[in-house]
C-alpha cells in the first residue's frame, strides 16, 4: 500500500471567521471553501493556547504547553497586576517531534515557513526535518516584501511577495521529491540496482524470485506562513481592490474600531484596548485573499503531478484573530475577543482536512479536538504505530475523520500564565462538553459558559451551576497538577 503524502498548513494568527465557509463576508476564500467541500469542517477546533509559539510546541510534541514549559510567545515577559510565570525560550531537543517520528517511519520531511521556537540550536533541522527554508528564531516578518533578512531564506527579487514565495519553495520540494522517486522507481533504474548488485540481468520486470520495487518515499510538508501576523502589509493592487469593496458594502462610512479599557500589563498601561466590531481592514482581506491563492497553487501543483488522491491537506492555525490591539485587523464575532485571551476568540481556530478515499466531501464535525491531537493523528494515517510515551496529551482524530462521531476523553485544558499584549489577563481554562470554565489568576475569579447556547460567552454562569463550578475546577487544578504547570505570582511593585 502507496503511503499518504501529508501536507500541514498552518496560519498565523488567522481568527475562526477568517474564511469564508466559516461565516466571513468580506473576505474572499474561494480555494479553501473548496477545500471545506472537499474533505472536513471542524468547527470547534482549537489552539492550545491563544498565542503562537505555546501552540506551534505542542502541534510539533503531541503535549499541552504546560507539560512542555513553553507557555508564551518566545521572548515575552509582561507583568501587572502578577508577574508572568516563568517558561522555556526554546523547543527542547528532549522532546521528539512529530517530524522526527514521521522521518522514523519513512517520510522525507520538510519545514518551510515561521518556526518561532528557539534559537538556531532548535531550528526545524534538530527537530526531525530533512529540509529548513525560512524557520529561525523571530515571530513575524521584517518585512513581507523582499528583502526579507531571514537567514534561512534568501533574499528574491526586490518587491517578491513572502506568501508566494514561501509557497514556491513548498512547491519545488513537492516537484523535485516527484522527479527524484520517479528515476528511484524507473525501469532503467531497477535494472541498474540489479546490475550493481551483481544479478546480470537486464530484464524490463521483476523476475518471480525478485521483490518488488519499494513504494515511492512519501513526503511530510509542514508549511507554516508567517501571515497573517503583523506587520499587515499587502500587494497594493488588492488592497485598492478591497476599498472598493468596504466602500460598496458603506463598511467605510461606519465606526469600525471602538476604544476600551486600559491594558492590564505595566508594558502597556498608558494604552487603551482597541476592539474591531466588524470586518473591514482593506490590507488584512488582501493578506487573506494572497493566502488563499496559494492555497489554490499548492493544490493545483498537486493534481498537475498525479498527487492529489494521494495527498492530506491540513489547514490551521495557531491562534486566534489580531482583534484588540497593534492595528486590530480583524474581528473574529460572534466569537469573543481575540488572540491574547482566554476567551474562545483567541483559541477557536478555522480546521479543514481533506483525506482523499477516507473523509467524506463536505462534511462537518462539531467534536472539539486540539493542537495536541495532531501527532498521533498524523501517525495513525500514515499507518505508523502511535507512542503514547511522546504524545501523551493528543488524541487522534482520524476516527472522526474516517466518519465517527465521538472521541475517549473527558476534557481539553488551557493554560496560559501570561499578559501578553492584546488585553488579555492571565489564566486557565477547560472544556468538557458544552461547559467551559475560565479561571483568571489575578484574582481567582472563575466564569463558566455553556457554549452550545452562548458561543459568545456572553453570560457568566458560574453563579448559577456552583455544583458545575466546582467540579470543572477541581479538573482543572488536577491537571495542572499532572502538568506540573507553572503559575504566575504576585507582583510586589504593582501600581493599580
Amino acid at each position: 500500500m502507496t503511503r499518504p503524502n501529508i501536507i500541514f498548513i498552518l496560519i498565523d494568527d488567522m481568527g475562526w471567521t477568517d474564511v469564508c465557509c466559516y461565516g466571513s463576508s468580506f473576505y474572499e476564500t474561494p480555494n479553501l471553501d473548496r477545500l471545506a467541500r472537499e474533505g472536513m469542517r471542524f468547527t470547534d477546533a482549537y489552539a492550545a493556547c491563544p498565542v503562537c509559539s505555546p501552540t506551534r510546541a505542542s502541534l510539533m510534541t503531541g503535549r499541552y504547553p504546560a507539560r512542555v514549559g513553553v507557555t508564551n510567545y518566545i521572548a515575552g515577559q509582561e507583568r501587572g497586576r502578577v508577574v508572568s510565570a516563568p517558561f522555556l525560550h526554546h523547543l527542547p531537543l528532549s522532546e521528539t517531534s512529530v517530524a522526527t517520528a514521521l522521518r522514523e517511519g519513512g517520510y522525507a520531511t520538510w519545514h518551510v515557513g515561521k518556526w518561532h521556537l528557539g534559537g538556531p540550536d532548535f531550528w526545524p533541522q534538530h527537530h526531525g526535518f530533512d529540509a529548513n527554508i525560512g524557520g529561525w528564531d523571530t515571530g513575524y516578518p521584517r518585512s513581507y516584501f523582499s528583502p526579507y533578512h531571514n537567514p534561512m531564506l534568501p533574499d528574491g527579487p526586490e518587491g517578491e511577495y513572502l506568501i508566494d514565495r514561501l509557497t514556491d519553495e513548498a512547491i519545488t520540494l513537492i516537484r523535485e521529491h516527484v522527479s527524484g522517486n520517479q528515476r528511484q522507481h524507473s525501469p532503467q533504474s531497477t535494472q541498474r540496482a540489479q546490475r550493481e548488485e551483481g544479478s546480470g540481468s537486464s530484464l524490463s520486470a521483476p523476475s518471480a524470485g525478485n521483490p518488488p520495487p519499494a513504494e515511492p518515499q512519501p513526503f511530510f510538508l509542514n508549511l507554516w506562513h508567517y501571515a497573517v501576523h503583523t506587520p499587515i502589509q499587502s500587494k497594493p493592487e488588492l488592497v485598492e481592490k478591497y476599498k472598493r469593496k468596504a466602500a460598496a458594502l458603506g463598511l467605510d462610512r461606519r465606526e469600525a474600531l471602538e476604544e476600551g479599557e486600559h491594558f492590564p500589563c505595566e508594558h502597556k498601561k498608558h494604552m487603551r484596548v482597541v476592539r474591531r466590531r466588524f470586518q473591514s481592514d482593506p490590507a488584512y482581506a488582501a493578506m487573506v485573499q494572497t493566502l488563499d491563492e496559494n492555497v489554490g497553487r499548492l493544490m493545483a501543483t498537486l493534481e498537475e503531478l498525479g498527487l492529489a488522491e494521494n495527498t492530506i491537506l491540513f489547514f490551521t492555525s495557531d491562534n486566534g484573530g489580531l482583534s484588540t490591539a497593534e492595528g486590530s485587523p480583524t474581528c473574529n464575532a460572534p466569537l469573543s475577543e481575540g488572540k491574547g485571551w482566554m476567551y474562545e476568540g483567541g483559541t477557536r481556530e478555522p480546521m479543514l482536512v481533506k483525506w482523499p478515499g477516507v473523509t467524506r466531501p463536505d462534511s462537518l464535525c462539531s467534536v472539539p479536538i486540539t493542537s495536541p491531537d495532531l501527532f498521533p493523528t498524523l501517525l495513525e494515517m500514515a499507518d505508523l504505530p502511535l507512542r503514547p510515551d511522546l504524545h501523551c496529551d493528543g488524541v487522534s482524530f482520524a476516527p472522526l475523520l474516517r466518519g465517527g462521531e465521538a472521541l475517549d476523553r473527558e476534557a481539553i485544558f488551557w493554560h496560559y500564565p501570561h499578559y501578553g499584549n492584546q488585553g488579555g489577563t492571565p489564566g486557565c481554562s477547560v472544556r468538557c462538553g458544552d461547559w467551559k470554565l475560565i479561571e483568571f489568576f489575578e484574582d481567582s475569579s472563575v466564569e463558566l459558559y455553556n457554549l452550545r447556547e452562548d458561543v459568545s460567552e456572553t453570560t457568566n454562569l458560574a453563579a448559577h451551576h456552583p455544583d458545575i463550578v466546582q467540579r470543572l475546577r477541581d479538573l482543572l487544578h488536577q491537571w495542572q497538577q499532572d502538568v506540573a504547570a507553572k503559575l504566575p505570582t504576585p507582583n510586589p511593585e504593582w501600581k493599580p
